[in-house]
């Protein structure tokens, strides 16, 4: 932001900071499908890898010497979604988009195929919430969908089947 700022870019820094969903270029669309179609592959060609190395990579490390291969590809597959989320929303908001609804996820079920699910649901309703609330309140797009978002998520702290404020009492 700062060399952005003094270099007196004609780049504005709402932008940056927030996105601009509507204001997606053909370019920058064909670059998030292109991110979004080597993640699901790689995704479907790593994904036993992937769940050993989170759930234990001490003993993926010993049994195989794919232990690598999954957690730089992991690393990997992280950086290029958050340029997407750059893209797409804005440095501020991507992290909100990459973290929220895994976290909502959680309040829900322990089983991982099902996590995907409800992570996915969740962006999703999130996406086309945030764009008709957008669209009628005169919001900014990128933050009205990270505050449905988090809107979701505090619905699942209250009411989630795991982990719940509701399952404390």
């Amino acid at each position: 932001m700062l060399i952005i700022s003094a270099k007196g870019s004609n780049i504005d820094l709402l932008h940056v900071l927030f996105g601009s969903v509507l204001a997606l270029n053909n370019d920058a669309l064909i670059l998030l499908t292109a991110i979004a179609s080597i993640t699901l592959f790689t995704l479907a060609v790593l994904y036993r890898p992937l769940v050993i190395e989170c759930v234990d990579p001490t003993f993926f490390r010993s049994i195989s010497k794919l232990s690598s291969v999954a957690h730089f590809g992991f690393l990997l597959l992280v950086v290029l979604n958050l340029v997407a989320g750059f893209h797409a929303l804005g440095t501020l908001m991507a992290v909100g988009l990459m973290i929220l609804p895994v976290a909502v996820a959680r309040f829900w079920t322990d089983k991982l195929g099902t996590m995907f699910v409800i992570a996915f649901l969740t962006s999703v309703i999130s996406c086309y919430l945030g764009l008709f609330l957008s669209f009628h309140a005169s919001f900014a797009t990128s933050p009205a969908i990270i505050l449905v978002m988090g809107l979701i998520y505090i619905l699942s702290i209250l009411f989630g089947r795991r982990g719940a404020l509701r399952s404390h009492r």
